[in-house]
């Protein structure tokens, strides 16, 4: 017999068990959150939210460099890397304790221990407790993988470490052609580091609309970041306090800290789940899951990383509150995975919604291409040589814009809004009817009136 009997079990207390267990508290439901690190999970941690305050950080230094242009005169400035870290670690620690805090406002208990499955209804403790429990959500998240194996491994560190070193390193090698190994080699540079990428495919950014990775690559090297592409670590060597770093190319690189963000895996080890006879896709896929984010287990559910569908904190906090709502709430909630819109903080900012041309080419008969590739007016003034890219991707049957990329200052900003209107299936002749907010950057997104290039795809034979 258990120890503890509830309604809902949630395993891991990050973006979307936390709101999972909110909502069905909510509900009525009583409901436990097992987290054996720390309440906040990966995007508050050691993810999105720290680094996004590094970004911050790294901004500082092209402010300042842009500042002469407009008649400021700045003293030298200097940044302490310890006084940084120390904050940033302070609002880490006041949004830990809010994330936990709000589960039991709601109602629900936590424990700060790890749970695994002693069958599949129970769920055994860190503490030897045993909890039975009528339906199980896992939101255990992802961690970074560093692929194979090779000599010297050991000496480097993930985008977990990345956020607790001792000290600013003055070089760094970062292998990932990501958005992850791109928002910290832009975060390093900007903070004054000597930054080489390694990637081994031909160019950064798998995935991405190709217009977005070749201005993104570009406008990197003008910042100084090196980047190597179609190439791999093969060695990483310790020499007291730096590293040398060789290379498939035959090229090494000494440096003083290196950095691998080439993926990351769901966390699906160790918890049980044989015993619980839940199905995992192949090699590290994650769990299997129907679109309720139910598996193969009736009442067992799975949301977040760990299902390796679209990993972003907003979509496991989407597809939390839709398994409370439809378990507890008595409503049938699906979480539309299309046409999410997500950023890139890469110095500039990526913004992007909907499709990229290659798949808009390789979906639809008639596309309609719209790109404008310019100096902001700041640029001008300051003396940077950062061009902004927007671009559109028109259904030329339909004029339905079904896609937005822009690569610039706040495109993240941008593209929330810009969201919202690839959802509601806008047309071009929507956005020629809007009026401009000048002068401003995103008037180039109501003003581009003539194709940039028109594709017709023709029919098989």
């Amino acid at each position: 017999m258990a120890d503890v009997d509830v309604d809902l079990f949630v395993i891991g207390g990050g973006s979307g068990g936390v709101r999972a267990a909110r909502i069905a508290a909510g509900y009525g439901a009583k409901v436990m959150v097992a987290e054996e690190y720390r309440f906040g999970g990966t995007c508050v941690i050691r993810g999105c939210v720290p680094k996004k305050l590094m970004v911050y950080a790294s901004h500082v230094r092209r402010e300042i460099d842009d500042a002469a242009g407009f008649g400021w005169t700045i003293p030298t400035a200097t940044f302490d890397w310890s006084t940084f870290i120390a904050n940033k670690d302070k609002e880490i620690a006041r949004l830990e304790g809010i994330y936990q805090s709000n589960v039991e406002k709601s109602g629900a208990t936590t424990v700060k221990t790890r749970a695994v499955f002693e069958d599949p209804h129970t769920l055994r403790l860190g503490t030897g407790e045993m909890v039975r429990a009528k339906h199980i959500l896992i939101a255990t998240g992802g961690a970074p993988n560093h692929g194979p194996a090779i000599p010297g491994i050991e000496h480097v560190i993930s985008s977990n470490e990345v956020f607790h070193l001792p000290e600013l390193p003055k070089r760094i090698v970062i292998q990932g052609g990501g958005y992850i190994a791109l928002e910290f080699a832009c975060i390093f540079a900007g903070l004054g580091s000597d930054v080489t990428v390694v990637y081994r495919g031909d160019n950064i950014l798998r995935g991405f609309d190709e217009d977005v990775r070749a201005h993104v690559r570009s406008e990197m090297e003008k910042d100084g970041i090196t980047i190597l592409t179609g190439c791999t670590v093969t060695r990483v060597e310790k020499h007291r306090h730096e590293f040398t770093t060789h290379l498939s190319s035959g090229a090494s690189i000494a440096s003083d800290q290196v950095l691998f963000a080439i993926g990351r895996n769901p966390n699906t080890a160790n918890l049980g789940l044989e015993k619980a006879g839940v199905v995992l896709k192949p090699a590290h896929g994650g769990i299997i899951v129907n679109e309720f984010s139910q598996t193969n287990v009736p009442h067992i559910y799975a949301v977040g990383d760990v299902t390796n569908r679209v990993n972003l904190t907003p979509v496991a906090i989407r597809e939390g509150h839709a398994f409370a709502d439809t378990v507890f709430g008595k409503k049938t909630v699906k979480v539309d995975h299309s046409n999410i819109p997500t950023a890139v903080f890469t110095q500039p900012e990526v913004g992007t919604v909907g499709m990229s041309e290659e798949e808009a080419r390789a979906t639809f008969s008639h596309v309609d291409i719209y790109k404008t590739n310019f100096r902001s007016i700041k640029s001008t003034i300051s003396g940077s040589e950062s061009r902004v890219l927007m671009k559109l991707v028109v259904d030329g049957a339909t004029d339905i814009v079904i896609g937005c990329h822009i690569v610039g200052p706040e495109a993240a900003e941008l593209i929330q809004v810009l969201g919202i209107c690839v959802k509601l299936k806008a047309t071009k002749a929507d956005f020629d009817a809007t009026v401009a907010v000048h002068p401003s950057a995103a008037e180039e997104l109501v003003t581009m009136r003539t194709p940039t290039a028109r594709y017709v795809r023709e029919a098989a034979e």
